[in-house]
This record gives structure tokens, C-alpha cells and sequence, in this order.
């Protein structure tokens, strides 16, 4: 051996670093990198987190998200794969309302056996810029200290970015407070739904019409609440956003549904409170669900508030005060109800053990209620599936 193998080295150990071919680039000029998932190119949104630890493929098909950037606080994302089941959009024609997907550790192959296909492979055919590789926790804890960022989320395979343009992108896009996001989510058509519940070895059926027909406003309705309408009892008629109250009570309905949607509620509610209030000046029982709650509480004349983080994920418990019961809940909004705008004949059902913020309400005087969460759990857990036979009661009372 030779004196200068023996010798010990002065050089510093070389570690690889791989080049970013992602990043997020904040409105206030931070950049972030990662790795690049999903499809190429760049595109601009509001940067949000999730908390949910499973259901990334129902969370990114979600058309509530719409102008979002999803940033999963679960550091394993992607490793059961994706398949054609799961898929909320109930507006096949509509593109993915989703900016963004960040998840903390690279996708690995799939390895479940419902998968038909690799996470990264589905994410490239819907459209969907991810980027991996960046400490999840840091921006999460950015989020709630700071509030939700305008950001870009860009990916280039070669690494090559222009990072000033990006930065400049990053900083002039308003924002999605003042933004009807809507119509990019919803349907322009009314049309019949027939989908029922998935059963485990059967996949998802078909129903044949139910006791109560519902008209359910489509804002950006998603396919697990119509078929837990269907499972209700409900023959359910989908009917595009910007419908009349004529157009809608043409249907005869025994019942109208308000869905979640994206954007800002107070932009929405331009046209759609003025048809929501003649529904209610005719009694028709109504209920409605995270975008529709907040449409039912425009029309009583309540105002809505941006949140700092918003409520994104299938934990959060929630109280109904008509029960007394705690729930765990999904949610997906960043926007609130003003408790402290409702009117005398509308009272609070539901908040949140969060944060305290509404989470329902109930009419005194008209039959109609409505609640901010997710009660169909995709993803999320089931404890509030009750809400769907209340509405089939309420229905049903109203018919005596």
C-alpha cells in the first residue's frame, strides 16, 4: 500500500444532488424545489393543505379544489395507485379542476388490487402538475402561520425554468377571493343520474329511480353525493348552475339539492341566490353542502368570510347540536358562514370543534338545512351519511 492511500484525505465527501425539475414558486418571491410528477408545463393556484392519509385520488378529482394547489401533509401519496372508480368529476367534460399535487416522498409503484395504473401515469393523463421531493411539514406550517399562497407550480424535465418570470406569474394572479369558479367545474346540460353506491365485488350499479325526485344544482357536485341521493330514495335530475327557478320547479321536484363547488361563494351567488330564495319563498325542501351551504345563507342574507387556511382534510370533528353528537368529518372549503349574520330563522346545527367556525344550519320557518362538510366520505369517514335520510325525511313530511 502507498504512503498516499495510507494518507488520510483532505477532500470533502461528494454527495449527488439530483437537479430540480420542479418548484413552487410563492407570490411573495420564496421558491421551493423538488422533483417534477404528473404534466409538464406551469400553471398558477392558491396553495393549500390536506391532512387526509388516504383518498389523494377523490381529493385531486374533487371539483371544489378547483384553482387549488394540493399539498398532502401524509408523506406517502401515490403508492396504491389510481383507477377508473374513484374519479369524483362528475362532469366528464370538464378538465381538472385541480392546479396542483405536492407530496413529500417520490411515488412508488403501485401496490394494491384495485390499481390499474401508476399514480404518475394518471396524474400526466388528467393534466395535473405534481412535485415531489419538498418538506411537506415546513409548508404546511407556512400555511397556518401565514395563510394560504397565491403560488406557480411549474415542471420541466431538462430543469430549465424562468424563475423571474415565474415569480413575477406568481405575484400578479389575484387570488380566488372575488372568483366565480364555477362554470369551469360544472355542467352546462341538465341530465338523468342513475349511479348507486360501489358494493365491494360489484363495483358501482345502477338504480332505477327512486320515491322523491330531487333537482340537484350542480355548482360542481360530486358523483359519491348524487349517489348517496340515489340511495336515499331520490330519482335525481342534474341541473347546470346558471338554471332559472322556473327551469328548476318545471321539474316538479319533491326536493332540490344545493352541491359544493369551487371559488368564491359571493361571486356565485349573483345568480344563484336569487333562484335559491324563490325555491325557498315556495318551501321547497332543500339541502345543501359545502358551496351550497354557503349559496343557503346568502339567500337568507348572511355574508361569507375568506379563511386564513381553510379546512381541507377527512379528520375534522364537528358537533351537531341537534343531536349532541361529535362527528368526524370531511372537509374542503376556504371560505365561511358568518355566524354572526344569520338571521333569527336560521339556526346553527353544526361547528367545528376546530376553530369554532359554522359548519350547518337549519331553517325555523321553511324546510331547509344545509352543512359545510362532506357528508358522502370520499374520502372521509361516514359519520355523517345520517344527513341524506334526514333530507328523504324532511321530503317525506313535506308531502303529508
Amino acid at each position: 500500500m502507498s504512503v498516499d492511500q495510507d494518507k488520510p484525505s483532505d477532500a470533502q465527501p461528494s454527495w449527488p444532488l439530483a437537479r430540480p425539475t420542479a418548484l413552487l414558486v410563492l407570490a411573495d418571491g420564496t421558491v421551493l424545489e423538488g422533483q417534477g410528477l404528473g404534466a409538464q408545463g406551469e400553471a398558477v393556484g392558491e396553495v393549500c393543505f390536506n391532512t387526509a392519509i388516504t383518498g389523494y385520488q377523490e381529493i385531486l378529482t374533487d371539483p371544489s379544489y378547483a384553482g387549488q394547489i394540493v399539498t398532502f401533509t401524509f408523506p406517502h401519496v401515490g403508492n396504491v395507485g389510481a383507477n377508473e372508480e374513484d374519479v369524483e368529476t362528475s362532469n366528464p367534460a370538464a378538465g381538472a379542476g385541480v392546479r396542483g399535487a405536492i407530496v413529500h416522498a417520490p411515488i412508488t409503484d403501485p401496490s394494491n388490487f384495485r390499481s390499474t395504473r401508476h399514480f404518475d401515469g394518471w396524474l400526466k393523463a388528467r393534466g395535473i402538475i405534481g412535485l415531489c421531493g419538498l418538506d411537506t411539514r415546513a409548508l404546511t406550517a407556512l400555511i397556518r402561520e401565514s395563510g394560504m399562497p397565491n403560488a406557480v407550480i411549474a415542471h420541466s424535465p431538462d430543469g430549465s425554468f424562468d424563475v423571474e418570470r415565474l415569480k413575477g406569474e406568481a405575484a400578479r394572479w389575484p387570488g380566488i377571493d372575488g372568483m366565480d369558479l364555477v362554470p369551469s367545474v360544472a355542467s352546462t346540460r341538465a341530465y338523468e343520474w342513475r349511479g348507486a353506491p360501489w358494493r365491494p365485488g360489484e363495483g358501482y350499479g345502477e338504480t332505477k329511480g327512486g320515491r322523491f325526485k330531487v333537482v340537484a344544482i350542480d355548482y360542481g357536485v360530486k358523483s359519491n353525493i348524487l349517489r348517496l341521493l340515489t340511495e336515499a330514495g331520490c330519482d335525481v335530475v342534474v341541473a347546470p348552475a346558471t338554471s332559472s327557478a322556473d327551469e328548476i320547479l318545471a321539474q316538479k321536484p319533491d326536493g332540490v339539492f344545493l352541491s359544493n363547488g369551487p371559488g368564491d361563494p359571493a361571486e356565485t351567488g349573483k345568480y344563484a341566490v336569487p333562484v335559491i330564495q324563490t325555491l325557498l319563498d315556495r318551501k321547497t325542501p332543500t339541502f345543501g353542502i359545502c358551496l351550497g351551504h354557503q349559496m343557503l345563507a346568502l339567500a337568507l342574507g348572511a355574508k361569507t368570510v375568506k379563511m386564513r387556511q381553510g379546512h381541507h382534510g377527512a379528520n375534522h370533528p364537528v358537533k351537531d347540536f341537534t343531536t349532541g353528537k361529535v362527528e368526524i368529518v370531511s372537509m374542503n372549503h376556504g371560505f365561511a358562514v358568518d355566524p354572526a349574520t344569520l338571521p333569527a330563522n336560521a339556526r346553527e346545527t353544526h361547528r367545528s370543534l376546530f376553530d369554532g367556525s359554522n359548519c350547518g344550519i337549519e331553517l325555523t320557518d321553511r324546510p331547509a338545512f344545509s352543512v359545510q362538510h362532506h357528508p358522502e366520505a370520499s374520502p372521509g369517514p361516514r359519520d355523517s351519511h345520517y344527513l341524506f335520510r334526514r333530507f328523504a325525511d324532511m321530503m317525506a313530511r313535506a308531502e303529508r
